[in-house]
C-alpha cells in the first residue's frame, strides 16, 4: 500500500491514477445519432487494420496494452465471440473504435473506446456511447464497467459521469514508458519523456 506523500517514479517509467467506473442500468432516453456521412460497424478486423486503428486513436494517449500482444493473443481477443468491436467510419474512413467485451460474465466491460485526433471535438462521442450502451445490456450483465487515467483525454473522466457511469476506485499503474520504442519519441506531447540514465549514454 502507498503511503501519503510524494513517491519516486524511476526515469524511464511512467505512473498514471486510474479511476474504474460502472453502471448497473443503462442512461435513459439513449437517442444520440451520428450524421449521414459517420457509420458504425461491427467488424472483425485483421491484426493488422486493427493495430493501425488502435494507433491512430491512442498514440497521444499512450495507448500500448494492444500493441504489446502477439498476433496470435491479439487475434484469440478480436475472434472471440464475447469480444464486440465497433468501428466508426466517416465518408469510409475509420475515425473511432468502441470494443465491448463480455468475457468476464455476468459484467461487461467497455474496453476501448476512442476517435482518431482529427474526428475528436465533432460531437460523435455521445452517440457512440449511446452504442456501447446498447450493446452492453442487450446481454443480461450485472455490471457495464470501464476504466479511465491521467494519461487519457482530459474530457473523458467528465464524459464518462456525463453518461451515467459512477467512479468506484481508484489505483496507481506504473509501466515503462513506450515512446523510442512502440511510438515516436514525439507522441503525448502533453507528458515530459525522462529517460532511463542509461538511455542518456
Amino acid at each position: 500500500m502507498l503511503t501519503s506523500g510524494f513517491h519516486d517514479v524511476p526515469n524511464g517509467q511512467i505512473a498514471a491514477v486510474v479511476t474504474h467506473l460502472e453502471m448497473t442500468t443503462p442512461q435513459p432516453d439513449l437517442t444520440a445519432d451520428f450524421p449521414a456521412t459517420v457509420t458504425a460497424t461491427r467488424k472483425r478486423l485483421s491484426v493488422v487494420d486493427y493495430r493501425a486503428l488502435f494507433r491512430a486513436i491512442g498514440e497521444d494517449w499512450l495507448w500500448v496494452s494492444r500493441l504489446k500482444l502477439s498476433d496470435t493473443d491479439l487475434t484469440a481477443i478480436l475472434t472471440h465471440p464475447d469480444v464486440e468491436t465497433w468501428v466508426f467510419s466517416e465518408n469510409e474512413t475509420p475515425i473511432g473504435l468502441v470494443e465491448i467485451d463480455f468475457r468476464d460474465a455476468p459484467d461487461c466491460e467497455l474496453a476501448f473506446f476512442g476517435l482518431v485526433p482529427s474526428a475528436t471535438g465533432k460531437g460523435f462521442g455521445p452517440a457512440m456511447m449511446a452504442l456501447a450502451q446498447t450493446r452492453a445490456f442487450s446481454r443480461p450483465i450485472n455490471r457495464f464497467t470501464l476504466h479511465t487515467c491521467t494519461l487519457d483525454s482530459p474530457h473523458a473522466l467528465a464524459f464518462y459521469q456525463r453518461h451515467g457511469f459512477k467512479a468506484v476506485k481508484r489505483c496507481v499503474e506504473l509501466f515503462d514508458d513506450p515512446r523510442g520504442s512502440l511510438f515516436a519519441e514525439t507522441a503525448a506531447p502533453h507528458l515530459p519523456l525522462i529517460r532511463k540514465q542509461s538511455d542518456d549514454g
